[in-house]
């Protein structure tokens, strides 16, 4: 399961009462107290030098919602009855204040807030929260993990988003341009804790950050967690590409009832998941797919129990044409939720090589992967897979 050569991690989770977040902390709890189902973990056959332990991960963070994390996971409704004993312990975890905005996130709200006045006020405050974290936790470094609810995307072209200089203004000027996602990205860079976005929000993605990250040599990865219908969009659409089969259209259709989902039921915030969905299929392909369509829909009955249907039509041999079918009945945190573990430990490492700025090889676990120097980034599964590999120095 790694080895850790002593080094303990703190894990500080944006968005920590949500479904991905106490999925992964009962999944961690459950391997502390003896469990050996390491089933959905990618690294866990792994044995990567100074790649921290499942069992040496500790948990914290923020959410809208002050519910201690048990009460928040039986609202979610995706732990079982077997998971008694992480519920033990998550009666004694409850999250920090968060900094929200219902500008950036209209669906979701709760009384769990800080009383920033400002964005100067709130950046303070999470950094102090990552200074107590890790001294009352007494781990060895911090990452924190953005898994809260989808913001919507902001004037990209912002001055406060495009240069280091522009950002530190737009903090003083509180900035519309700077939302949530992004005020917690520049506390972690600035604090010397690694950052990752598992969210289709605009965070560490934004020039002026990757600048500041590159700068204070602090790791960041993102954005938009790889996990069900574009995970498998990404392994088939290369094997099409290789044999030569035509895509003439492919159409994706989601339903989920959970938090994700009714976030998405705004429409800024859905576009800024459409966003990063969208951009995948072409990229691999080498052509336009111009009846690419994706449709999310918020269906309440459903809970975390995402279905993702696809439909594929081909050109073959001949002019043939054919069709391709996907029924995917997924559980959407018990996919998110390892992800989201294994890169904390890998944004980890890379805090621990010295290696910082953006991760490319993270790329592996995202919709959107971030690059270095604009670089295009790279989407096919294998080749995203043989990336993380060659940087954790396997095989």
């Amino acid at each position: 399961m790694g080895s850790t050569r002593g080094e303990r991690l703190g894990v500080a989770i944006v968005g920590l009462g949500g479904a991905v977040a106490t999925t992964a902390v009962a999944g961690i709890e459950a391997l502390k107290a003896g469990s050996n189902q390491l089933d959905g973990l990618p690294l866990a056959h792994l044995n990567v030098a100074g790649l921290a332990d499942y069992k040496d991960l500790v948990f914290g963070g923020w959410d809208v919602n002050g519910n201690d994390l048990a009460a928040a996971a039986d609202e979610h409704g995706v732990l079982g009855k077997g998971d008694a004993a992480s519920a033990e312990v998550l009666k004694t975890m409850t999250p920090w204040k968060a900094v929200a905005s219902q500008k950036f996130c209209k669906n979701i709200v709760g009384r769990n807030m800080t009383a920033a006045k400002n964005h100067r006020e709130a950046v303070d405050i999470i950094a102090d929260d990552l200074r107590r974290f890790k001294e009352e936790s007494g781990v060895d470094r911090v990452v924190v993990i953005n898994l809260a609810s989808t913001e919507s995307w902001p004037d990209l072209g912002a001055e406060a988003l495009n240069s280091v200089e522009g950002f530190e203004r737009g903090l003083d000027a509180d900035s519309e341009a700077i939302g949530p996602a992004m005020l917690y990205a520049y506390a972690a860079i600035a604090s010397d804790c690694g950052y990752a976005n598992f969210t289709p929000s605009v965070a560490a993605d934004v020039p002026a950050l990757m600048a500041f990250a590159k700068e204070r040599n602090v790791a960041v990865a993102g954005k938009d967690g790889k996990t069900g219908q574009t995970m498998m969009k990404t392994v088939i659409a290369p094997a099409l590409k290789s044999r030569a089969l035509h895509v003439d259209g492919w159409f994706s259709t989601n339903i989920l009832g959970n938090r994700d989902g009714f976030a998405l039921q705004d429409p800024n915030s859905l576009q800024s998941k459409l966003n990063t969905k969208g951009c995948v299929l072409e990229d691999m392909l080498g052509y336009p797919v111009e009846d690419h369509l994706v449709d999310i829909r918020y269906y309440r009955p459903r809970g975390d129990d995402k279905e993702a249907w696809d439909n594929i039509d081909v050109t073959g041999f001949l002019g043939q044409k054919m069709q391709i079918k996907i029924n995917f009945l997924c559980k959407d945190s018990i996919l998110a939720a390892p992800l989201a573990i294994e890169i904390a430990r890998v944004v980890g490492l890379a805090g621990r090589r010295g290696d910082g700025g953006v991760q490319e090889q993270l790329g592996h676990f995202f919709k959107a992967p971030m690059t270095r120097n604009g670089r295009k980034p790279e989407h096919a599964f294998h080749a995203q897979e043989a990336m993380l590999m060659d940087w954790l120095n396997v095989g």
